[in-house]
C-alpha cells in the first residue's frame, strides 16, 4: 500500500496550549483541567502568594486528571529544593523563573522551560541560543524586585518573529486581552495566573473558562 499524505488543507489549525498557573486549592485545578487547560502551575517559591508546600503539592498533584501536565515553578533554588520537589510530586515539566543559568537547568536532566523578563535591552534571540535545551522560553513582564505573576503585560512588539524554540505568553494576561495577544504574538502556549484570580492564589472557575474560551475561539478564527 502506498500511502499519501493528506492534503495540508486537512492539516488542524494550530491550538494555542494554555496554562492555568499558581494554582493553590484542589477545585482551582479541576476547574482548570475541566475547562480544558493543557498545564497547571505550581509554584514552590516561599515568598509568592502562591505558594504550595510539597504536602499541598502532592495533594494537588494527585487530583489532576490525566493528560494535563503539571508543571512546577522554582525561583533561583537550591537544587536540593527541586530536587525534593520532584520526587515527592510528578512535575512532567520545571519552570525556572530567577537567574537560573543553562547548566543550573540542565542539572536535573528534567524537560523545562526558561521565564525570561522581557524588556527593551533583552535578546531574545540570544536567550534561545543559550537555552536552547530548554523546551521553551516562557516570555513575561520585567517589573523590577519581582520574578512574576506581577499581572502586568509587556510590549509583544520585542518578540522577534523568528525564535527558534517555543513561545509560552505570560505577563498580564486576562480573557480581555489573550485574544490580541494569541493573535499578534501566534504563541505556542499562554500562561495565565492573576488574570483568573479573586485574590492572590485564589482561582474563579467562570474566569478561567472565560480565558479559555478566548484562546480557543481566537484559534479558530485565525484558522480560517
Amino acid at each position: 500500500m502506498h500511502y499519501n499524505a493528506p492534503p495540508l488543507s486537512w492539516m488542524h489549525p494550530h491550538m494555542t496550549r494554555i496554562k492555568i498557573c499558581g494554582i493553590t486549592r484542589v477545585e482551582d485545578g479541576l476547574a482548570a483541567a475541566q475547562a480544558g487547560a493543557d498545564a497547571i502551575g505550581l509554584v514552590f517559591y516561599e515568598p509568592s502568594p502562591r505558594h504550595v508546600t510539597r504536602a499541598q503539592a502532592r495533594l494537588l498533584a494527585a487530583a489532576i486528571p490525566p493528560f494535563v501536565s503539571i508543571v512546577g515553578l522554582f525561583v533561583n533554588a537550591e537544587p536540593g529544593l527541586v530536587r525534593e520537589a520532584m520526587a515527592s510530586v510528578p512535575l512532567d515539566l520545571l519552570q525556572f523563573h530567577g537567574d537560573e543559568t543553562p547548566a543550573y537547568c540542565e542539572q536535573f536532566s528534567h524537560p523545562f522551560l526558561k521565564a525570561i523578563r522581557v524588556s527593551a535591552g533583552v535578546d531574545l534571540l540570544q536567550c534561545a541560543q543559550d537555552f536552547r535545551s530548554a523546551r521553551g522560553l516562557l516570555l513575561d513582564a520585567h517589573v523590577q524586585g519581582i520574578p512574576g505573576g506581577t499581572g502586568t503585560a509587556f510590549d509583544w512588539s520585542l518578540i522577534p518573529e523568528s525564535l527558534p524554540l517555543p513561545v509560552i505568553l505570560s505577563g498580564g494576561l486576562d480573557a480581555e486581552n489573550v485574544a490580541a495577544a494569541v493573535a499578534r504574538v501566534r504563541p505556542y502556549a499562554v500562561d495565565v495566573s492573576s488574570g483568573v484570580e479573586t485574590s492572590k492564589g485564589i482561582k474563579d472557575a467562570a474566569k478561567i473558562a472565560a480565558f479559555i474560551n478566548e484562546v480557543k475561539r481566537t484559534d479558530v478564527q485565525l484558522s480560517r
